[in-house]
């Protein structure tokens, strides 16, 4: 499946991540602006919070039954003060924070890594309870061609780097709409890339 977002549906998505840290971080009921009819599709997607260019913070559903809008408030939350690989956002980092949103195609198993397509297909390993997942754009912002990834990949599920080799270990690839703020927060849309 084919998923495509107008310019304005990102904006209201960023400002809809952006507001549902703020309202948590201030302790308020969020005011949240109305999402078009396109974003109340069940999507999978990913919040990245970067400062000053380093990652701070990336949570996300690689499928759900909630519409997009909600998944992003939901996703965004958790990114800022749910990930175990950080404190809790705090209201003085968050003036220099920047987000990024990764809106995620359906996963699609594949026998032949071949197929891997680095800077287009993001990757989930599975094999046994450990699972791995890599954005698109990872490969593209560390420079790894498609052994690299899958290797990363595996790494990054607990897995021996090799593991992608070997009978049992399954394979899934999807793509993504990525885009973030630029250096106004909410205000503009850059699309910056990203890591996770």
């Amino acid at each position: 499946m084919r998923f495509t977002l107008s310019e304005r549906d990102r904006l209201l998505l960023l400002h809809t991540a952006r507001e549902a840290i703020g309202a948590a971080l201030e302790r308020r009921a969020p005011d949240y602006p109305p999402l078009a009819e396109a974003l109340s599709v069940p999507c999978g997607a990913f919040v990245t919070l970067k400062k000053r260019g380093q990652l701070r913070g990336c949570i996300g559903h690689v499928t759900t039954d909630l519409p997009l809008g909600e998944t992003i408030r939901e996703v965004a939350v958790a990114s800022a003060f749910e990930d175990p690989r950080f404190t809790p956002l705090s209201r003085e980092e968050w003036k220099s924070v920047r987000i990024e949103i990764s809106v995620l195609s359906p996963l699609e198993q594949i026998d032949d890594p071949a197929r891997i397509e680095p800077g287009v297909h993001g990757i989930k390993i599975h094999r046994g309870i450990c699972t791995g997942l890599l954005l698109p754009q990872v490969a593209t912002e560390q420079g790894w061609d498609r052994e690299t990834f899958l290797r990363h990949a595996c790494l990054k599920a607990g897995l021996p780097s090799d593991a992608w080799r070997e009978p049992g270990t399954k394979i899934e690839i999807f793509s993504a709409v990525v885009f973030g703020e630029g250096a106004r927060p909410a205000r503009r849309n850059d699309h910056d890339q990203g890591t996770h």
